[in-house]
């Protein structure tokens, strides 16, 4: 930083680099020039990453903020700019992910007399953001940025917004404190909440263990496993919380799901909500036996369930929880439970599921079952492969076979369930892991919504594999319209359309596949290309994946 007065592009750059910044997401606009000026001119340069719509940056910058667990970074210019990164500001939102957004906005000078893109954009994003501010003048530039980035990584993590005017952008000042990053403290969780909760393990006979999102973002991976691996509790992983207990992992019993929640005496829920995804938290209570108890631990204060009946909460950093918890159970030497019979069971269970599993990983129907799919890629990923769902039925899939072995491993919209975030998350992984394998799972109805951004993937050297599991229909709804109506409508798109060849045209690589045993020796191909590369297989519309919720 030079004590010469600099633009506030120059700020906003130095304030986010403070804050762990490595990359730049945007789509170019006049508005936010200084931003670029400030990440060219940085030293060293800041790479900016520019993209066809501006969606995809938000959910790229989204998906590096997930993967690296510092706040990414989303430059948007004014007015529909910034309103076409409203759904992934929501998202972020929804799913806890550091995130800062800063916006372009018309000049104070012109304000109210009807420039280029006027409009008032904060109100606009208040609503699923953790803050939504202006900077009004060049000297509120820095500080206004270095809270919302502190804001954005701070649990309970989530997006933040900065607009910022145009000509106060381009006005030069000097700033005399530099920024420090986030040196936010941990949430220091209650003590006695945590002996509670300790209590109702020693009395359980049948516990289960719930790791989602945010024991990533909370940095308490090593934390919970070692939890898991001195306790013996079964355990079912969502979210970013996959990978955290390795697949294949003898404790991790996600495959008997239903089993572990419907027979449980105990389910303790760590670091995601208490929703759709887990009925509400209500578990058991079917054909008269007791519903099991149900513990919510969330990583601040404000994520602890509001709605649930709970025999006990705690909050605070997922780390300092997990070793307090497990001091407390050890704390009596002489009482340490036994729960090896229903472990046993759980895995039983995950055998036979496994080999169900396997019938539809090897099915060689026509047309091609999503599940075949699945088979042959699973043998191909690298145990540090990134993973990405962007669809319905097709990821739905994915989420049934796909057991990552390293945390981080996995990538989805997370809650707010938003199709199109999959190419951004894509480049993210990319970039935050480049020698991994990154495989982006598109449902054909999302592959619609980004495929453009193809031409990003080729002109910022960032290869991928895509696959696309195409059965020419919005499945997830047209299967459900026919159940309540005997009729679909809406739901159709044309058959066998060539993703793949939308992808060569851009400067990728592609093909269609219809017969199963071609699948593998496509990835195959697609994996040594070095480049961008679609596999475009076509599927039977009729498989579809067996739902236990509607999410309402």
């Amino acid at each position: 930083m030079t004590d010469e007065p600099q633009h506030g592009g120059v700020h906003a750059v130095d304030v986010a680099r403070a804050h762990g910044v490595e990359h730049m997401f945007t789509l170019s606009g006049a508005h936010v020039f200084p931003m670029y000026d400030g990440a060219v001119k940085a030293e060293p340069a800041m790479p900016i990453i520019d993209v066809r719509h501006e969606p995809t940056a938000v959910f790229a910058a989204e998906a590096i903020g997930k993967l690296t667990r510092k706040p990414g970074l989303a430059v948007l210019t004014a007015g529909p700019g910034v309103t076409n990164g409203v759904s992934p500001i929501a998202q972020a939102s929804f799913s806890g992910s550091p995130l800062v957004v800063v916006g372009g906005r018309a000049p104070n000078n012109r304000w109210g007399s009807g420039s280029l893109q006027e409009l008032d954009q904060p109100p606009i994003v208040e609503s699923i953001s953790k803050s939504a501010v202006t900077a009004h003048k060049v000297d509120d530039i820095a500080p206004v940025l270095d809270e919302a980035f502190t804001l954005a990584g701070s649990s309970h993590r989530g997006p933040t917004f900065v607009d910022v005017p145009m000509d106060e952008f381009f006005n030069a000042t000097t700033v005399t404190t530099k920024s420090k990053g986030n040196t936010t403290a941990p949430i220091e969780p209650d003590s006695g909440a945590l002996a509670k909760i300790a209590g109702l393990l020693r009395e359980s006979a049948r516990p289960v263990l719930v790791i989602g999102t945010d024991v990533w973002a909370d940095h308490a991976e090593q934390a919970a496993l070692q939890f898991v691996e001195e306790t013996g509790i079964a355990v079912i992983s969502n979210g970013m919380g996959r990978g955290i207990i390795p697949g294949g992992h003898p404790q991790l019993v996600t495959k008997a799901r239903s089993t572990s929640f419907n027979g449980a005496d105990l389910v303790i829920v760590v670091g995601t909500p208490l929703d759709f995804r887990l009925g509400y938290g209500i578990f058991g209570g079917k054909e008269g036996a007791a519903p099991a108890k149900t513990v919510h631990i969330a990583d601040s204060p404000g994520q602890v369930s509001t709605h649930a009946e709970m025999a006990a909460s705690a909050s605070g950093d997922l780390t300092l929880v997990f070793n307090g918890v497990l001091a407390a159970l050890q704390s009596d030497a002489g009482s340490k439970p036994d729960w090896s019979p229903w472990l046993s069971t759980l895995q039983d269970e995950v055998k036979a599921a496994t080999a169900r599993d396997n019938e539809l990983l090897t099915a060689s129907a026509d047309p091609i079952h999503p599940a075949r799919i699945y088979g042959e890629l699973l043998p191909r990923l690298a145990d540090d492969a990134v993973v990405i769902g962007d669809g319905g039925d097709f990821v739905s899939f994915a989420g049934k076979f796909v057991e990552p072995k390293l945390p981080g491993g996995w990538l989805d919209p997370g809650p707010y369930g938003c199709l199109g975030a999959g190419m951004g998350a894509a480049m993210a992984a990319r970039i935050a892991k480049p020698s991994s394998q990154v495989v982006l799972l598109y449902g054909d109805g999302a592959a619609g919504m980004s495929l453009m951004d193809v031409d990003t993937l080729v002109r910022h050297n960032l290869p991928i594999v895509m696959i696309v599991g195409n059965n020419s229909a919005w499945g997830l709804e047209k299967g459900p319209m026919q159940w309540l109506y005997g009729y679909d409508v809406a739901a159709d798109l044309a058959p066998q359309t060539r993703y793949d060849q939308v992808v060569t045209a851009l400067g990728g690589g592609g093909e269609m596949v219809t017969d199963p045993k071609d699948i593998g020796p496509a990835l195959d191909r697609a994996f040594a290309s070095g480049v961008p590369y679609l596999i475009n297989v076509m599927t039977d519309v009729n498989a579809a994946y067996p739902r236990a919720t509607t999410g309402i």
